[in-house]
């Protein structure tokens, strides 16, 4: 009886303790938890242990679990993901501004790899690889079947070791073999140029954590010779990057407090707002670049160049300079990722990178799958054609965008861009319409900074030349 009674006890308190942790739990929360679903879990359990029993050959536990994890948070969205030790230490070091691959930022569809976009002066850029291509095999791999944080991690390797992707493209008949040799990627994720007399170009390729303080260090040595007339800020093909960098980037044009961006999700502490002000804009560092920067920076005319390969922080920078009427947008519509991931730490050095909120610009606009819609619509050469990209609305379980009250205003918008479908299923994309060879503004965007034949730099350095005789003669 003894026994008995110890075993009732010790049952009682372990119970208690349970029932205590979910309280806490819940209260940590503020919502209520539900049951564990038992049948569901019991579904698992026994779909593990035929695995475990009937497969061909011997599967690790571990390799089990990780795949089940992994398949739980790639069927929420295709921003959501595992990370192993190896894809963790990646993402960490990627955020700094080096990292060793080929230079590509990627998603999933349809269980291949598709290129968002190359980053600019990297082994994929110089090779040709183009947003929306589809890679199908690494090497002798085939990707379907891996996840996209295994399919990365076979793209990265050591310097100067080769790598074949097979891809297939839109508009060739056969797949393409490409070869090329992977490099330390350094990315600069900020460059400039004094284009004109008085016109300063300023191009961001990535938000990381030093690109605030390298914007300013530019600004300054565009305005050194004297005040500008006009900035071009090209934010295409930019694929994101850190949240906190790009609500610096946006204060160092915006009035001091000026609201960035709002985050809004189920977690309380998901729902915030980022303003101009270095407790939003600095991460672990006392020194604030912004106290650097040229006073001219907040006053200076501006049109922002975007298109269909901008994308997250680069959208948060664009929205809250157009809502706060500080730059003219031109270009084509964005990308649409509005969603806000949070990495959160696991044992063994590995990490989920979860889907948290939903990011606002100024105005309350939420781009989800919708994009920042530009205030001139100007196609990437003089015939009206523009690389056809992928975009969020085509990704597979993207998120929808759950508000109504911009819908029509954003749809007539819309119109002239001729986006991508926004249906759940991924549109398949027109061909591009052929290129006058012969007629140089025709020609699509140059990998040269700020080069003369491209026709959207163009526009937007003549639309500030309009606003400089506007103001010349108020």
């Amino acid at each position: 009886m003894g026994k008995l009674k110890q075993a009732g006890l010790v049952c009682a308190g372990l119970l208690g303790g349970i029932l205590l942790s979910l309280q806490f739990s819940a209260l940590a929360d503020k919502e209520p938890r539900v049951g564990l679903p038992v049948e569901e879990l019991r579904t698992f359990a026994e779909v593990f242990n035929a695995i475990k029993k009937g497969y061909v050959e011997p599967v690790d536990d571990k390799k089990l679990i990780t795949h089940a994890i992994s398949g739980m948070l790639s069927n929420l969205d295709p921003h959501s993901t595992y990370l192993d030790a190896d894809a963790f230490k990646d993402l960490q070091v990627g955020t700094q501004g080096e990292f060793g691959g080929i230079g590509i930022e990627v998603g999933m569809e349809d269980g291949l790899v598709k290129v968002v976009s190359p980053i600019e002066d990297t082994p994929a850029d110089r090779a040709g690889v183009k947003p929306g291509d589809l890679i199908f095999k690494i090497d002798d791999t085939l990707v379907k079947g891996l996840t996209l944080s295994e399919a990365v991690k076979r793209m990265r390797g050591k310097p100067k070791s080769q790598i074949r992707l097979s891809i297939l493209r839109k508009g060739e008949a056969k797949p393409l073999d490409i070869t090329l040799t992977r490099e330390v990627i350094k990315v600069q994720s900020v460059k400039s140029k004094l284009v004109e007399d008085g016109y300063g170009y300023l191009r961001i390729t990535s938000f990381q954590e030093n690109t605030g303080a390298a914007v300013v260090k530019h600004l300054n040595d565009l305005m050194k010779p004297g005040p500008l007339k006009g900035l071009v800020l090209d934010l295409r093909n930019d694929p994101g990057g850190l949240l906190n960098s790009a609500v610096g980037v946006s204060a160092a044009f915006l009035p001091p407090d000026a609201l960035v961006t709002s985050t809004d999700g189920r977690a309380p502490d998901s729902k915030h707002e980022f303003n101009a002000s270095p407790a939003d804009y600095l991460r672990g560092s006392r020194d604030d670049y912004l106290k650097r920067l040229p006073p001219q920076a907040r006053t200076v005319p501006m049109v922002v160049l975007v298109n269909g390969g901008s994308a997250s922080a680069s959208e948060i920078v664009a929205g809250a300079l157009q809502d706060h009427k500080r730059a003219v947008v031109l270009g084509t519509t964005t990308f649409g990722k509005g969603s806000v991931q949070t990495v959160l730490p696991l044992p063994g050095n590995t990490a989920i990178k979860l889907t948290t909120a939903r990011y606002f610009t100024p105005s309350g606009r939420s781009i989800q799958a919708k994009g920042i819609v530009p205030d001139i619509v100007a196609e990437e050469s003089a015939n009206g054609s523009s690389t056809q990209r992928l975009r969020e609305a085509n990704l597979d379980h993207h998120l929808e965008n759950n508000t109504d009250a911009d819908k029509d205003s954003a749809a007539a918008k819309e119109a002239p861009v001729k986006p991508t479908s926004k249906a759940p299923v991924p549109a398949k994309p027109k061909s591009n319409a052929p290129k006058d060879d012969g007629d140089e503004s025709s020609e699509l965007p140059s990998r040269e900074l700020a080069s003369k034949k491209d026709y959207q730099l163009n526009q937007a350095l003549n639309l500030l030349k309009g606003m400089q005789i506007m103001r010349s003669s108020r």
